[in-house]
């Protein structure tokens, strides 16, 4: 097949996963195109063997003039999909984000089917959270991010939670299918490297990591209050991973609670997958998450996630077979599921064995990705 992809492009999980689906499909042949204002940042095809010669990238220009307090991204967006899409002569696309990217597939279908073509387009929408929740759930969007999801050929959710919440809040009528995120299991797995280990952690403190674009709905400020609980107890070491409007805050309380020295942060960062193994524990106190990548990833790499148990978590950990799970806000609860972790050698095994089986049985790409592709198939018939 030959499908277009558009996703935003910076750091953050309807992006990681929408590259990462791209890598997949490419590698088992599909021809993939990304169309977005920019290359999206875990489209590493060094790290997918045999992707490289599938993966193509079309940028989207967008005209600045002073009749335009806004640029017209989505008008610019839709122009390009179908460009694309008549030159490439792509079977469907698949947008990630309901707003504005559905929006401007449903123009360039109508494009597509106009004189001048005259041939179908289907696209494919797949809701990741916060364009439901947040965004669309916002009354000056909520009209239109109806409208784009009934229009919509077929339409994902990657969790049950996420399913239901959209059913709810905007009275939806049409099947949406739930398909999990998802990780590569070969490229995400438990392989620790001592030198880069000794680099982070040079006196073997355990490292406790958060990773995510630090937005407000990441109470990026949980994650310092708990770290500091537990090193008041014990040495240790917080690897931040992600960068963020909450970044300012979150050093803010890092000094403010006297645990500055024994904060890292690290910014934006391509090579997760050699990052999480070094990591003992992943620490995710979100306010709400429809199904939390970063956990997985983590316990794919054998790092014990602790995480709130919020919107699809739970359908991702299992409380104290995986991972831990706690209330939001309970920074002390979180702490202590860490202290355990690090007192317990026998414990953090089994739990890292636990977490590294789950992402094997249930999550792991190559469950995932044909389920996808079964999709398709059955949206293009």
């Amino acid at each position: 097949m030959k499908i277009g992809i558009t996703c935003y492009p910076t750091y953050g999980g309807s992006g990681v996963v929408a590259a990462e689906l791209g890598l997949e499909l490419a590698a088992r042949g599909h021809q993939v195109h990304f169309i977005s204002y920019a290359r999206p940042i875990r489209l590493d095809v060094s790290a997918t063997p045999g992707a490289a010669a599938n993966i193509h990238y079309h940028e989207v220009e967008v005209t600045t003039y002073p009749l335009f307090t806004y640029p017209p991204y989505t008008l610019a967006l839709a122009s390009r999909m179908a460009e694309v899409a008549e030159a490439e002569h792509l079977d469907l696309l698949h947008v990630h984000y309901a707003i504005p990217h559905s929006v401007s597939a449903y123009l360039a279908r109508a494009m597509m089917a106009g004189p001048r073509n005259g041939r179908r387009l289907p696209f494919v929408t797949t809701l990741h959270g916060t364009d439901i929740t947040l965004v669309g759930g916002d009354h000056s969007y909520l009209p239109i991010t109806r409208f784009a999801i009934e229009q919509s050929d077929g339409v994902t959710a990657i969790s049950r939670y996420l399913r239901e919440t959209t059913i709810r809040e905007f009275d939806i009528a049409r099947d949406i299918r739930v398909i999990y995120n998802f990780v590569n299991c070969e490229l995400y797995r438990p392989q620790r490297d001592p030198a880069e280990r000794a680099r982070l952690a040079p006196d073997g403190e355990p490292l406790i990591a958060h990773l995510s674009n630090f937005r407000p709905v990441k109470r990026i400020g949980d994650v310092v209050e708990t770290f500091a609980i537990v090193r008041g107890e014990m040495k240790a070491r917080l690897v931040m991973i992600g960068e963020g409007p909450e970044r300012g805050n979150a050093e803010y309380v890092a000094r403010k609670m006297g645990v500055e020295h024994d904060v890292l942060f690290l910014g934006t960062q391509d090579n997760v997958h050699r990052l999480l193994p070094l990591m003992d524990v992943l620490l995710l106190p979100s306010r709400t998450e429809s199904f939390g990548l970063a956990a997985l990833e983590a316990m794919a790499c054998g790092a014990i996630p602790v995480a709130t148990r919020v919107g699809g978590v739970p359908e991702v950990i299992s409380d104290g077979v995986d991972g831990f799970l706690a209330e939001v806000g309970d920074v002390q609860t979180m702490a202590q599921r860490i202290l355990r972790l690090l007192r317990e050698p026998k414990l953090r095994k089994e739990m890292a064995e636990s977490a590294r089986f789950t992402a094997e049985t249930r999550f792991c790409s190559t469950l995932i990705i044909p389920q996808y592709e079964e999709y398709y198939r059955r949206v293009l018939a």
